[in-house]
């Protein structure tokens, strides 16, 4: 309760201040704030009685209108990002979590105008959801911020038609099908991939949203590094050539950035990353990144043979809970091939139980495409000959 109320106290503090400084009003005497007690910790009544009492300082036509439009409305968003900076998964990270969800909830039900926004990433929001039992409270306020590998593409189409200075209407965009979404592609790239194995004649887009994990930035990255190549040939299109030429330093920073967001909960997590490169025994066999779940675990286990791994908690980390680590972080995903044929892929985002130990739902796991060049430096070529590309629909 305790964390619950500095949270309350400092929240408030902190939204009244940038509402009247918003609104051109004087906030350098602190015992303005201590008033607020007399309101009852009501916000948008404390603001409405210090405008009334004309303390406002700056007009300017800016100010103005950001007064006129506040008191149509009285209405207040306020958002809060960054929360997982730091996070290390402990118990004190989680009860400072589910302290500030209660403290924005008790604001906003004293203050029906007040709404706040907070971001969270998906394995902070499982951890909290499952560790406060007042989180059925929030549930139903909950919107996934996700994105699909068909998003994607028409994000990247938008890109290349407003750098050109063509109309394109996302909605639009999404409406169409895939092959469709492609030709927008050649104009800046050869339309298909001139490689080996699954990826002889490939359709360029099926190998660009094979390697990237969901993550709109994964496609800036991708194409960045590809157009720089191709610049530094002089040439205005992206070819095979210059693919292959930033497919190591992609899928190397991915595993840094993967590293940077998620040693603060697992220290050792890039010796776990590095450790998962196939054995000389499977290196050329074509299942040699995917594992049933006995197979994944028997891995893990040979790893934490040459030394065990520890959370930032202090506790130690079992080789299930590694694996699930591994999963949650999007380094593992889940795959299973159905009737057709067709292999359907999940990630920790689309189903957090899969990897719990409990329930076996038919599963197995393989390594993320965007990590594989970095696990097999010394024999890139062999990827194009194992790995099947995606199959994605709209």
């Amino acid at each position: 309760m305790e964390n619950i109320r500095v949270w309350k106290d400092g929240l408030r503090n902190i939204i009244t201040k940038k509402i009247l400084q918003n609104l051109g009003v004087e906030v350098a005497d602190q015992a303005l704030f201590s008033k607020i007690v007399n309101f009852g910790g009501k916000i948008i009544e404390f603001v409405n009685d210090t405008i009334k009492q004309g303390q406002a300082v700056s007009l300017n036509p800016a100010k103005e209108l950001i007064r006129n439009k506040y008191l149509e409305s009285n209405r207040v968003n306020v958002y809060i990002d960054d929360l997982d900076r730091g996070w290390k998964g402990r118990a004190e990270d989680i009860a400072m979590v589910s302290a500030l969800m209660n403290a924005a909830r008790d604001i906003s039900n004293e203050n029906a105008n007040v709404h706040f926004k907070i971001a969270l990433r998906s394995d902070v929001y499982f951890l909290f959801r499952t560790s406060d039992e007042s989180t059925d409270k929030v549930g139903g306020s909950v919107v996934w911020l996700t994105w699909t590998n068909h998003e994607i593409l028409a994000l990247l189409v938008k890109r290349i038609e407003t750098y050109f200075g063509r109309p394109a209407d996302e909605y639009d965009l999404f409406r169409m099908q895939q092959a469709e979404l492609a030709r927008y592609l050649d104009v800046i790239m050869d339309p298909v991939f001139q490689g080996a194995g699954h990826w002889a004649n490939a359709p360029i887009h099926k190998v660009l949203m094979s390697l990237i994990r969901r993550r709109p930035r994964d496609l800036v990255k991708l194409c960045t590094l590809a157009a720089q190549s191709a610049y530094s040939r002089s040439s205005n299109k992206i070819e095979t050539d210059d693919w292959e030429d930033v497919f190591m330093t992609y899928s190397n920073d991915r595993l840094l950035d993967t590293e940077i967001e998620y040693k603060s909960e697992l220290p050792e997590l890039k010796r776990l990353m590095l450790n998962m490169k196939p054995s000389v025994k499977k290196s050329k066999a074509s299942d040699s990144y995917q594992f049933t779940t006995d197979e994944l675990l028997k891995k893990i286990g040979t790893i934490c043979e040459k030394g065990k791994f520890t959370f930032a908690n202090g506790q130690g980390a079992s080789v299930q809970e590694l694996s699930s680590f591994l999963y949650k972080i999007n380094f593992l995903t889940a795959r299973r091939k159905v009737g057709d044929g067709k292999i359907v892929r999940k990630y920790f985002e689309d189903h957090n139980y899969l990897m719990q130990g409990f329930v076996d739902f038919g599963f197995s796991w393989e390594v993320h495409p965007a990590f594989r060049w970095a696990l097999q430096p010394d024999d890139p070529k062999n990827i194009y000959q194992r790995l099947e590309l995606l199959d994605f629909e709209n």
